[in-house]
């Protein structure tokens, strides 16, 4: 079985990876982002312009895949540095909402678990659509756990 883990880079992000590392059995593990190609964020956005399109077009989604390659091995090593020995990065394009992406590859995988982080980068995104971590628990046909951030020293 693999555990999924859902990772963007974010502060909770993190501490989802480390809580998994250091707390679950050790099985194979996929640190799984998600990225958004620009004409999809266009047309949740409403902000299209002609050159946004045509970068599309001609393969503007490059940086997006890059970076959400770059986010995926930072978090496969973060697994690794908290203990976990056999992970992979893998990055998924959104094609519809972020959950989504990520429960149907928890699906193909036949994760035994789902972990996330309790909030993310979504942004403005989140505000119009939900929380992801929220989504994906009620979405996931597996189990699924949500990590909250981490307590601030007072």
């Amino acid at each position: 079985m693999t555990i999924l883990i859902a990772y963007d880079g974010s502060d909770d992000a993190q501490a989802a990876v480390m809580y998994a590392a250091r707390h679950l059995k050790p099985e194979p593990a996929v640190v799984m982002t998600v990225w958004e190609p620009l004409l999809a964020q266009v047309n949740w956005a409403s902000l299209a312009t002609v050159t946004s399109v045509a970068a599309w077009q001609e393969g503007g989604h490059y940086e997006e895949q890059k970076e959400a390659e770059r986010l995926a091995e930072h978090g496969a090593g973060l697994a690794r540095d908290n203990g976990l020995a056999e992970v992979t990065a893998r990055t998924e394009p959104g094609a519809g909402p972020v959950w989504a992406a990520i429960v149907d590859v928890a699906d193909e995988l036949n994760a035994s678990l789902i972990v996330t982080g309790s909030r993310g980068l979504a942004g403005a995104r989140s505000v119009i659509l939900g929380s992801v971590s929220t989504r994906v628990l009620h979405h996931a046909r597996r189990p699924t756990l949500v990590v909250p951030p981490p307590k601030e020293d007072d």
